[in-house]
């Protein structure tokens, strides 16, 4: 290098080429064939160099910036993303689609933008004045504050938890120069954590991170927990105070805590988490039942008033009740709300609540004229039904009044406006497909507004989508069963999964536990009644626990205070020798939460490159033949493909899917998975043979427990079956010897599908 010194750019570039024709004695065409290829990575640094972009280059330019040499290997992202066009053009959308239904061919509207940074907002309060000074700001706050939950519940609610990062995006600077005023907005936790990863191939903390730059006045919220953190299950206490402070400085506001049981150890330590790593903490108690009617005694305004006293006595910075299933009725808002304000009257009350009855907004105009300050709306095109009530609605009904929002109507029609063009996006997800208005059974079958459509998209992977009002007459039975629970996840799962068990095998509440000792129960419900999330309100219902627990292991107390630390350097270790040094401590998160679900992420993104960059109509039905469309990979960096030509089948099973990708010819072979599919047959279990054992629902075998020749008790588990995250442990029903197993890892089994045989 040295004599190249000095040189300038251009003259270090010839210097190179020099060099290279001395030392390899090549013709002057392959050196700068060769150049061209090698120096991209070293002219895409200097490119994006500020010095460079600033036009203060001189000749040292080089020498003062070492960092230009740090060259990152090429990714290969265009072949890549071809061989996930061509993968879903020959085998449909990788995510499951519930409905047969494509996405509109136009785009949303996005409403303009003024140029500059956006006006202050309640974020800028609480950066000043902290979390205690952000509180007293609301309190204080003259109106009615309000919660937009379009970037997260609503959408779980209406559309399966699917809305991609690409879309909030793009509406995004909007909310932030428009709805400024907004008191926060929802937009991670939940299922949308689990989701991004399994079914979007997208990574949840890059979502937060880009929002984050887009949105930067407006508080975010997320949804917590509890001990469960983001997942269904407990988990060591360190994994969830290192992911509250991660979330944190990723930049995470607000965090609602919640527990499923409303089991105080697991909201103290969701709150403790919270708010040791400086977020607000927003201590959440899960309502349901209805304290207006004086028969319904287990969950009375008494139940409520004393979690209340305990959540102030930790610290809580604000109180929510958080209606999950939208059971909230006006007498019942005044009465729960007017108490809670005449108790603690300096204390922030946030409400949140789900439309599905199509009582919402009467129910969130009453909690405030009852003391509220902040309540959940959604943008109207995506409100209603399972979701939040209207924010247009809540905005106009208290306009001109003591609770004005302050919002203008005519932003929040913009805003609509762009989300019923996004969600046209996502036909084949949406709740309309087979509901067609909200349902006041929801005051009977008290299924959470964001657990309906994915319970019925369930019922419709497991084959059970003609049955889904038996589903919901079985989820009666099932919460009835399990002792009467409050509904929200992990727990609303569980009742779901054994809902789906009962109709699956058509087993009333009365044959179930009946049944108990001999049926394989999901798993979900077995970890449910050893304690792994808790202790429900009332206690565990006897004699079933005894029943299905048998001699299994049971948990006394906080289920995550018997878990020893995870080792986070370890875990980031195992990471980096499988998937390289671009590891980062979100990622070793990632996998500290949803190990499996994070490492075929991880594989699936390895092989199909950056899907984020595709528009959603293109990652989920890939392009029409003769298709031309752009992809911009990202700045300066853009393909143009266009979808040429499928062969026909090959004798491997295979088709071959033809490109054009700038200009060049690219194929890419793809297996025909149906086609592979119908090539192979499999037996089904004879149920009059003894020994033959089937798959009780449909499913992937996630895990085998025994091999052909393994001696078997009755009761021991033989393989474990997944569907849409519900996963059922297949035990034996006899004791016997495992004469020929029929199943592999990773198979997709039909009902009844031959597992094993046992003599």
């Amino acid at each position: 290098m040295s004599r190249c010194r000095g040189k300038g750019l251009t003259r270090f570039l010839g210097c190179v080429e020099g060099r290279y024709l001395i030392s390899r004695s090549l013709r002057k065409e392959e050196v700068i064939r060769h150049m061209l290829w090698t120096n991209i990575p070293f002219l895409q640094n200097v490119l994006n160099n500020q010095q460079f972009l600033a036009g203060t280059v001189d000749t040292q330019f080089i020498d003062e910036n070492p960092d230009l040499f740090q060259l990152r290997p090429a990714q290969n992202r265009a072949q890549k993303l071809l061989h996930y066009l061509g993968h879903v053009m020959v085998n449909g959308p990788t995510t499951p689609i519930p409905v047969k239904a494509s996405p509109s061919p136009t785009d949303p509207v996005v409403p303009a933008v003024p140029i500059g940074p956006p006006p202050a907002g309640f974020r800028d309060i609480l950066l000043r004045e902290g979390p205690k000074g952000f509180a007293r700001a609301v309190r204080n706050h003259q109106g009615l504050l309000l919660m937009d939950t379009t970037f997260r519940d609503a959408h779980q609610s209406l559309l399966a938890t699917r809305v991609r990062t690409h879309d909030l995006k793009k509406i995004a600077p909007y909310v932030a120069h428009n709805l400024s005023n907004l008191f926060s907005i929802e937009n991670w936790g939940g299922a949308t954590f689990d989701v991004a990863m399994r079914f979007l191939y997208e990574c949840p903390w890059r979502r937060l991170q880009e929002l984050r730059e887009l949105i930067p006045n407006i508080p975010f919220q997320m949804l917590l927990r509890g001990a469960n953190a983001v997942g269904y299950t407990n988990y060591p206490d360190n994994v969830v105070f290192k992911f509250c402070e991660v979330a944190k400085e990723n930049g995470m506001d607000v965090f609602r805590v919640f527990d499923s049981l409303n089991y105080m150890p697991n909201l103290l330590l969701g709150m403790e988490a919270a708010g040791n790593a400086g977020g607000v903490v927003e201590a959440a108690i899960s309502y349901t039942g209805d304290v207006a009617d004086p028969s319904r005694t287990k969950y009375s305004l008494q139940y409520y008033m004393g979690l209340a006293e305990e959540l102030v006595r930790a610290g809580t910075h604000i109180l929510c009740i958080k209606d999950m299933a939208g059971l909230l009725k006006p007498t019942a808002c005044t009465m729960l709300v007017s108490s809670l304000r005449d108790r603690f009257p300096d204390l922030p009350l946030h409400i949140h609540t789900h439309d599905t009855s199509g009582a919402g907004v009467a129910a969130m105009l009453a909690c405030a004229q009852a003391g509220a300050d902040v309540v959940d709306v959604a943008a109207d095109s995506m409100s209603g039904m399972t979701s939040q009530p209207s924010m247009g609605a809540l905005v106009a009904c208290t306009r001109g009044t003591p609770l004005d929002t302050g919002v203008p109507l005519e932003h929040v029609f913009d805003y609509s406006e762009y989300w019923e063009g996004a969600r046209g996006l996502y036909a084949a997800f949406d709740c309309t497909a087979t509901m067609k208005s909200g349902n006041s059974d929801v005051y009977e079958n008290e299924i959470p507004g964001g657990q309906y459509t994915n319970l019925h998209f369930q019922a419709h992977s497991m084959g059970l989508g003609s049955k889904f009002k038996e589903v919901k007459k079985a989820y009666v039975e099932a919460n009835q069963m399990l002792g009467d629970l409050i509904k929200v996840t992990p727990s609303s799962k569980i009742v779901g999964d054994l809902a789906q068990f009962m109709v699956q095998n058509g087993l009333s509440r009365a044959e179930a536990e009946a049944q108990a000792e001999e049926l394989s129960f999901p798993r979900s419900v077995v970890e449910f009644l050893q304690g792994y999330i808790g202790i429900p309100h009332g206690g565990f219902p006897e004699p079933l626990r005894s029943k299905v627990l048998k001699d299994l292991p049971r948990v006394d107390g906080r289920p995550g205070a018997s878990l020893p630390p995870l080792d986070l350097q370890m875990l980031e270790k195992e990471l980096i020798e499988r998937h390289g040094e671009e590891v980062t401590p979100e990622d070793v998160l990632s996998a500290a939460i949803y190990p499996d679900v994070f490492a075929h992420f991880k594989d699936f993104t390895a092989t199909f490159g950056p899907l984020d960059s595709l528009n959603t109509r293109l990652f989920l039905q890939g392009p029409k033949i003769a298709e031309e469309f752009e992809v911009e990979l990202e700045r300066g960096k853009t393909l143009h493909i266009k979808a040429l030509a499928m062969s026909d089948l090959n004798r491997a099973g295979q088709r071959q899917v033809f490109f054009e990708l700038n200009g060049q010819l690219r194929s890419i072979l793809v297996k025909d998975t149906q086609a592979m599919k119908e090539m192979h047959f499999h037996p089904k279990a004879l149920k009059d043979v003894k020994g033959q054992i089937g798959a009780p629902m449909p499913g992937k075998v996630i895990d085998i427990k025994v091999a052909a020749g393994a001696k078997v008790a009755k009761g021991q588990p033989l393989c474990v079956l997944s569907a849409m995250k519900m996963e059922t442990v297949v035990t034996s029903p006899m004791e016997g010897t495992v004469r020929k197993v029929h199943v592999t890892t990773d198979m997709t089994l039909e009902g009844d599908d031959l597992i094993l045989e046992i003599e």
